[in-house]
C-alpha cells in the first residue's frame, strides 16, 4: 500500500471545503504551473447538481422535465462545483480555445436542428504554455475546468508541483471516496470527453463513516479496495452498455488523455499484486486506497 506524499497541496483533495466567498485565489495549470485565473474572489460557492439529475427528474416526473431548457452560467463572482469539475465565467483567463469538439450529444441535436450544432459542441480549453487540455467551454461566458488539470490555491500561496501520476489517482480516488460517502453509490464508469466509456470502477469495503480515524496507530484510516475492467478497444462492451443504462452506476467524466493515465495507473498497481490476487469474478483488482492524516491523501488504487 503507497500513500501520496506530504507535499501536496490541502486544496486539490478537499476543494469543497476549502474554496470559500470572500477570498481570493490562483488557479494554476497542474501539469505545468502557468497561471490560468488570477486573484479571483468569489462571493458564491455553490454546488452543482449530480451529472445525471436531468436524467433522474424524467423517472420522477410524470410530465416533460420543467428543467430541459435550464442551464446554469456561473456569473464573474460565482464558483459552481461538481463531481469532477468546476464552472467558472470565462472572464480573461489565460487559455487558448482548440477547434470546437462536439460533444457526445451534439449528433443527436444536429438532427434536431443543424442550425443549433455549433452552440451544442464542446470546445476544448488548453493551457497557453504547454497546451494541456484544461477544460471545455460549455457557453460564451463559461468554461468547464476539470479538477484533474488545474490546482486552486489562495493567492497568499504558491504553487507546488506534484507528480502528474499521484495527481490524477488522489484527484479520482477523492471524487470516488465523496460520492460513495454522500450517496451510497459503489459503481462507477470513467466516460472521456469524447463520450467514450474507459473504465468501469467498483469499489468495495468502504467501511463505516470515512471521515473518522480508525482505532488504529494514529493518522490510519479506513481503506477502499477498487475493482475495474478497462474498456477500451471495445473490451467489456457489454458490460459498459448496461452499466451505461443502470440509474445506479454514476458517471465520472473527465479528459480522455486522463482517462488513459488513470487506465495505466490502475493497471500498474495490478501488476503490484501477487499473481493469485489481481482479479475478482472477471474484474482486475487493484491495491487499496488509503486515506491518511486530516485531509484526503490517497494512495495508489
Amino acid at each position: 500500500m503507497v500513500s501520496a506524499p506530504e507535499t501536496q497541496s490541502d486544496s486539490v483533495f478537499t476543494l469543497r471545503e476549502s474554496l470559500k466567498p470572500q477570498r481570493n485565489y490562483v488557479f494554476y495549470c497542474q501539469s505545468c504551473g502557468d497561471i490560468i485565473v488570477k486573484d479571483r474572489k468569489f462571493l458564491r460557492v455553490l454546488p452543482l447538481p449530480s451529472e445525471n439529475w436531468s436524467a433522474l427528474v424524467e423517472e420522477w416526473c410524470c410530465h416533460p422535465n420543467p428543467f430541459a431548457r435550464s442551464t446554469l452560467h456561473p456569473q464573474h463572482a460565482d464558483c459552481f462545483l461538481g463531481d469532477t469539475f468546476f464552472l467558472l465565467n470565462s472572464g480573461n483567463e489565460s487559455y487558448v480555445p482548440e477547434s470546437p469538439v462536439c460533444c457526445s450529444e451534439a449528433g443527436h441535436h444536429a438532427s434536431e436542428s443543424g442550425s443549433n450544432l455549433k452552440s451544442k459542441e464542446n470546445t476544448r480549453v488548453i493551457c497557453k504554455r504547454c497546451k494541456t487540455m484544461l477544460g471545455e467551454t460549455v457557453s460564451a461566458d463559461t468554461i468547464k475546468y476539470y479538477v484533474t488539470e488545474v490546482i486552486i490555491q489562495p493567492s497568499e500561496g504558491s504553487f507546488t508541483t506534484t507528480p502528474r501520476s499521484q495527481f490524477v489517482q488522489s484527484m479520482v480516488a477523492q471524487c470516488l471516496v465523496e460520492l460513495s460517502s454522500a450517496k451510497s453509490t459503489f459503481r462507477f464508469t470513467i466516460e472521456g470527453d469524447d463520450g467514450k466509456i474507459y473504465i468501469l470502477i467498483w469499489l468495495l469495503n468502504l467501511f463505516g463513516d470515512i471521515s473518522m480515524p480508525s482505532s488504529g496507530p494514529v493518522g490510519t484510516w479506513n481503506a477502499v479496495k477498487v475493482l475495474y475492467q478497462p474498456c477500451i478497444k471495445s473490451r467489456n462492451k457489454d458490460l459498459a452498455d448496461t452499466w451505461e443504462n443502470d440509474i445506479g452506476v454514476h458517471p465520472l467524466k473527465f479528459p480522455s488523455e486522463t482517462c488513459l493515465e488513470l487506465l495505466l495507473i490502475l493497471a500498474l498497481s495490478t501488476t503490484s499484486l501477487p499473481p493469485s490476487l489481481r482479479c475478482m469474478n472477471s474484474f482486475q483488482d487493484s491495491s487499496p486506497i488509503e486515506k491518511k492524516l486530516d485531509r484526503v491523501n490517497l494512495g495508489i488504487f
